[in-house]
């Protein structure tokens, strides 16, 4: 007990950080983007892009263990016809309308595709696309919630 009395005790509760939606928002799309681009650039270099991930698992003795194991990531960009590069984004399961029915870039050559993807991240951490990503995320709220 002599060591306790040595020590300065409290009663505290944690405080929960309140996270901005918008700002969570903006940090989700920008993580995709940032993937979305780390895949572009191991496609342009022909090599294999193997994102990893920790999950949970039940092992041989019935005990939860953590296992790293690869990550399905939906790869955003697409080639028409006459073999022009787009890249679309989704965000909580909709597509993103950049603007007024254009819901894609028109990147036009796979080598161009990075820096496109750049200022996709610029123009989030500005705050141009806030109105559409929360737009989307109320759409998927209200799909979610069961009816009464």
């Amino acid at each position: 007990m002599s060591h306790l009395k040595a020590l300065k005790l409290a009663s505290a509760v944690p405080v929960r950080a309140t996270v901005d939606p918008v700002q969570r928002a903006r940090e989700k799309m920008i993580a995709t983007l940032v993937e979305q681009k780390q895949m572009a650039e191991a496609k342009i270099a022909g090599q294999a892009f193997t994102p990893m991930h920790i999950v949970r698992r039940k092992n041989t003795e019935g005990q939860r263990v953590e296992v790293e194991t690869l990550k399905r990531v939906r790869q955003g960009w697409f080639c028409d016809a006459s073999g022009k590069v787009f890249f679309a984004t989704r965000y909580a399961g909709k597509p993103i309308e950049f603007a007024k029915d254009k819901n894609a870039v028109e990147v036009g050559d796979m080598a161009a595709l990075p820096k496109v993807i750049d200022t996709l991240v610029e123009a989030v951490r500005a705050g141009e696309l806030d109105a559409q990503l929360t737009a989307a995320a109320v759409e998927r709220g209200q799909m979610l919630r069961k009816a009464k």
